[in-house]
């Protein structure tokens, strides 16, 4: 009679854990398939959400510019001595040429070392060209998550 209920014990945990197992999976399999909170954010809170991992990513004097009359900057920020003028795209679609000029038109008249557009998305080929020509880094939707990862494991 004990080892009966040794035995059912045995297999109810058997269960327990194959359950729980089965719903972590399934909760892994539905985060991945809904769109991504920053997909969701507005322009404005995109820009904020951007400058604060920045700052965990040792930037200084990370300065969210006003938004109109920007000059295409939406960050001004420092790191080791660089500074740089920072032009944040939450799109739907890959990001064009025209980000690539605004960060560089930008860079220019707030005095910066280095350029750059930071993406919920990735780039269009002629951005990519574009912006190897001008000098202006692109930060991508790879870049953002690898930042967002970072934050989490802090």
């Amino acid at each position: 009679m004990n080892n009966i209920y040794g035995n059912l014990l045995w297999i109810i945990g058997l269960i327990v854990v194959a359950a729980v197992a089965a719903i972590a999976v399934f909760m892994l399999l539905r985060r991945r398939k809904r769109p991504s909170d920053i997909d969701l954010m507005e322009g404005h809170d995109f820009e904020y959400y951007c400058a604060e991992l920045l700052r965990q990513r040792g930037f200084q004097e990370v300065e969210v510019t006003k938004g109109s009359g920007d000059y295409g900057i939406d960050i001004l920020a420092e790191k080791e001595g660089v500074t740089y003028a920072i032009q944040c795209k939450r799109y739907t679609a890959p990001v064009g040429v025209k980000a690539v000029q605004e960060a560089y038109a930008g860079r220019d008249y707030y005095d910066r070392m280095v350029g750059a557009v930071l993406t919920n998305q990735y780039f269009t080929q002629p951005a990519v060209e574009a912006a190897k020509k001008l000098k202006i880094l692109l930060w991508d939707r790879g870049y953002l998550e690898s930042m967002i990862e970072e934050q989490e494991t802090v």
